[in-house]
């Protein structure tokens, strides 16, 4: 009779698999019919779906829960959240930055968030930016993932020290390289910028994640710059290029161009649904742009597409929770990404693609796996978009880091159930 740490009985997998998971330590070590067996711990599961951990790719960390610092953004726009972040990184305290993300951190593991890659503001000289989520990384690390980009928020090369500060930060520690060419003074710095980024990766054995063409301007194409350095220095399926809004305006026969030099170079795609239509077509009056990329188009020509929230409650965004099911439901809506097999995709953009994009080791649901799970209180991916429903239990390498109780509604109706659950799978076909 096999013996568990921790058993998790009678769980659907996302895949529909229905089974118990047995934990030893860190590692996943059976899958299957485990009945009869002894655990430390079991973890009832019957009718729930469980899952592997959600995964964020695209985050900015050292500025959430800042929202209304200095002021609040009052046209809702990129260019004055950039503004008032530049004012607002000047004034923070690397302590005040710690306690934030650690919150932060907080929200993301009850919610079964366990790994994070975020953008990391290069641009002022005292890099208290990079000091403060270094030391985060340190302390989140026995239970959440967290990757750092080096990104160069005012320019790579429009900020007089912008190319120094990134390498003093890849010099402290941080694990991606980042940049923001369509925010350079010309097309062709940010172009430049791109050479110089894609150079300092290849030398450095680094990943790369750009923010790339986060603009309504249909001739913002960077791009295809990133696509050609990819090719020139072999860092294929190393690079993601985030946001990618200027597709959404882009003439389609260039787009035909396009999307094949993606997938040749292997790049990821980030498009960051909840941010991208909010701060897009802010000029325009009618019809009005929404700006996300084309998410469907680029899935059917093998590009890895995962969505990323971006931003909670910071000088960008005033909403937001952590809740990376949140992102993809807005995301399957604006997409119009709606069969059930789109929306089963959706889910899986959150968990497996974006882990894949993040080069997560480990990751996953089988025998040798890491132990990192979520209980959801949803009978399939589907119906856990639909409801964003409480989390009921998170495992993290191997030990549970948040439990929550199953939340029904009591109703006070007569001739009506005592209580109701929004639970409404479809029998299966």
């Amino acid at each position: 009779m096999a013996s568990f740490d921790l058993l998790v009985t009678g769980g659907t997998l996302p895949d529909g698999r229905v089974l118990d998971i047995g934990i030893t330590g860190d590692r996943i070590a059976a899958m299957g019919d485990l009945s009869g067996s002894d655990a430390g711990e079991v973890i009832d599961a019957q009718g729930d779906l469980v899952s592997p951990p959600f995964v964020d790719p695209h985050f900015h960390m050292d500025a959430t829960l800042s929202y209304g610092t200095p002021r609040i953004n009052a046209s809702g726009t990129l260019l004055e959240g950039i503004s008032l972040w530049g004012e607002l990184r000047d004034q923070a305290t690397v302590d005040e930055m710690v306690d934030r993300a650690l919150t932060y951190c907080d929200w993301a593991v009850s919610l079964g968030l366990l790994a994070i890659r975020t953008h990391v503001d290069t641009t002022p000289d005292h890099l208290n930016t990079v000091t403060a989520m270094l030391e985060v990384r340190e302390r989140v690390k026995p239970y959440l993932d967290l990757q750092l980009v080096a990104f160069p928020q005012d320019g790579f090369l429009r900020s007089p020290t912008g190319q120094q500060n990134l390498l003093r930060a890849l010099d402290m520690g941080v694990d991606v390289v980042g940049g923001i060419p369509h925010f350079e003074r010309t097309m062709e710095q940010g172009a430049a910028s791109l050479t110089q980024l894609c150079e300092i990766a290849a030398d450095r054995g680094l990943p790369v994640d750009i923010h790339c063409d986060e603009t309504d301007d249909p001739l913002s194409r960077h791009i295809e710059t990133l696509a050609y350095e990819v090719q020139r220095l072999g860092l294929h399926g190393r690079v993601a290029a985030s946001h990618l809004t200027s597709m959404h305006s882009m003439d389609n026969y260039y787009v035909s161009k396009l999307l094949p030099l993606i997938a040749e170079a292997q790049i990821a795609a980030i498009p960051n649904p909840l941010i991208n239509i909010v701060l897009q077509g802010r000029h325009d009056s009618y019809p009005k742009r929404r700006g996300l990329t084309r998410v469907r188009e680029m899935q059917a020509q093998g590009i890895r597409v995962g969505w990323g929230q971006d931003c909670v409650r910071d000088p960008w965004y005033s909403l937001g929770t952590g809740d990376m099911l949140d992102v993809a439901f807005m995301g399957l809506h604006v997409a119009q990404m709606t069969s059930p097999q789109d929306m089963a995709r959706c889910f899986t953009m959150v968990t497996e693609d974006n882990a894949a994009i993040l080069g997560l080791p480990d990751y996953g649901l089988a025998p040798g796996k890491r132990a990192s799970l979520v209980v959801l209180d949803a009978g399939d991916a589907v119906e856990a978009l639909r409801l964003r429903p409480d989390r009921l239990c998170v495992i993290s390498k191997g030990r549970v880091v948040s439990r929550q109780a199953r939340n029904d509604a009591r109703l006070g109706l007569t001739g009506r159930p005592q209580t109701v659950r929004r639970r409404h799978t479809l029998p299966p076909h």
